[in-house]
Order: C-alpha cells, then sequence, then structure tokens
C-alpha cells in the first residue's frame, strides 16, 4: 500500500440511529466523506430529511456492492444478524469501522474475512452535537494511512484517542461510551437537591443544567486539571468546602463512581464474550 493518504471515497453506512445519524452529518458538514448510502429501515429523523433532500442515498438492505469504508452502527444485539449481507460491500481495500458495543474484532473478522482492516470505535452522544468523543483500536491489518483515514472520519464528531489494547475499549466504554448518562443523572440529582431545599422544580433544573453544562465548557477550555478547577472555587471554611466534605469523605463520590465504571467495564466485557 502507498504512502500517499487514502480519502473517505464510498461510504456504506449501517445503522442510521443516533450514533449514525451523528456522523453522517458530521461528514457532510466537514465534507470528509464521498458519497454516503445508509442501511436502516428506518432511519433517525435527522437523516431522514437528509435523505429526502437527496444528500444521502438510503435502503433497507445492504446493496450487492462494494465501498471503500463500512461504518458498522447497529446495536451489539443485532450484529449476528447484521454482518453476513455486509460482506458482499467488503473488498481488498475496505476499511470497516465498528461502533458496536462489545463486539470484537474477531467476530467481525469471522464474518467479513480475515484481512479486512477493523477499526473498533466508541463515541458517545455528545458526537450528536459535534462535542463527542472518540475511543478507538486499530485492528491487526489497520496501517497508519487506513488508522489516519478513520480519524480524519471519527474526528468530525469531535476528538479520537487511541488505545493499545482491544480490551482497553470497554474501560473507554465504561468511561466515556456511558459516562454522559452519569452528567446528565448528576444534572438530575442536583436539581432533585436543590428542590428538596426550597427552590421550585423548574428553577432548580435550570440552575443544575447550566451549572453542569458551564462547568463541563470550562474544563475543555481551561488548561488547568479538574483537581486545580475544583480547589480554585473552594474557599477554606466555606460552603463549597463544605459540600465537599461530604462528596470527598468515607464512601462518597470517587469509591462510588470506581464501583460504577468498574461494573460497566465488566458489562461491556461480557458483551465481548458473547
Amino acid at each position: 500500500m502507498s504512502d500517499k493518504p487514502r480519502t473517505a471515497g464510498r461510504v456504506l453506512l449501517l445503522g442510521g440511529g443516533n450514533m449514525g445519524g451523528a456522523m453522517a452529518r458530521g461528514w457532510a458538514e466537514q465534507g470528509s466523506a464521498g458519497a454516503i448510502h445508509v442501511v436502516d429501515p428506518q432511519p433517525g429523523e435527522a437523516l431522514r430529511a437528509s435523505i429526502e433532500a437527496g444528500r444521502l442515498t438510503h435502503s433497507t438492505a445492504v446493496p450487492d456492492e462494494r465501498f471503500d469504508v463500512v461504518v458498522l452502527a447497529v446495536k451489539p444485539q443485532t450484529m449476528a444478524t447484521a454482518l453476513p449481507p455486509v460482506r458482499a460491500a467488503v473488498g481488498p481495500q475496505t476499511i470497516v469501522i465498528s461502533v458496536a458495543a462489545g463486539t470484537t474484532t474477531k467476530t467481525i473478522a469471522d464474518h467479513l474475512g480475515d484481512g479486512v482492516a477493523i477499526v473498533r470505535a466508541m463515541p458517545n452522544t455528545p458526537a450528536l452535537i459535534g462535542r463527542g468523543i472518540t475511543g478507538c483500536f486499530a485492528g491487526e491489518n489497520v496501517s497508519q494511512q487506513v488508522r489516519d483515514l478513520a480519524e480524519s472520519l471519527l474526528s468530525a464528531c469531535g476528538p479520537v484517542v487511541w488505545v493499545a489494547k482491544e480490551a482497553d475499549i470497554d474501560v473507554v466504554t465504561a468511561v466515556s461510551g456511558s459516562g454522559p448518562a452519569y452528567v446528565f443523572l448528576l444534572a438530575e440529582t442536583l436539581a432533585a437537591a436543590g428542590e428538596a431545599a426550597g427552590l421550585t422544580p423548574e428553577l432548580a433544573m435550570t440552575l443544575a443544567r447550566h451549572t453542569v453544562a458551564g462547568a463541563g465548557e470550562l474544563m475543555v477550555r481551561s488548561e488547568d486539571a479538574p483537581a486545580v478547577l475544583r480547589r480554585n472555587v473552594t474557599s477554606p471554611n466555606g460552603t463549597t468546602q463544605a459540600a465537599l466534605d461530604v462528596l470527598m469523605g468515607e464512601g462518597g463520590l470517587a469509591p462510588l463512581m470506581r464501583r460504577a465504571v468498574e461494573a460497566a467495564k465488566r458489562r461491556a466485557a461480557e458483551l465481548s464474550e458473547g
């Protein structure tokens, strides 16, 4: 294979739900892919608009033709039935990118062929607004050229990071893949606490939403570590310190989060084992 950078060319997107739709919108906006064909009996609302406008093509079954890139964006539970028809779309130079949790490169290769270049990726739901982050693992047939192309495509939804071991994708899933749900729960519980302390439900939720969103944006924009930002907000013997004494005490947030991430990692591994 030459060292000349590859372009995405024709892309087959198997699965047009939220994540598939987010990726397709990002590619279209950035011009990082060529023609995009979506296979899904019921594509999501955002993709339906693009299909109706003629920006994407669509079918309910995999076409009997080859594509440059195949993106697997179906639910892990459906992969066993979704993969066999995809083999007709995979040629010697096709790149396969899977965003299905718990589906290993071996499982994909068993269906599509041992020589296929496979990248496992774990994006998260902020990809819907271009603010996601994606953790990736490159299979044994993935060259630097293929890796660069996969990163170019996936970065349409936010930053891309790579792990050296496939098992680490389970940890990525537990931290960032499932992580938005943890943050949403934080906002829920913060609002509920505000309501319990006397605020109206609407005001408590507004304060919680904007506090979580603003703090997250500050973390992204700041060069300081979260621990430094936390200390900057915390006056000695002040109100924040009183709250942190509870959250950082024995049995507080840190050990609870470790147990939560471990549970998610364990479940991801179970899915990988079938």
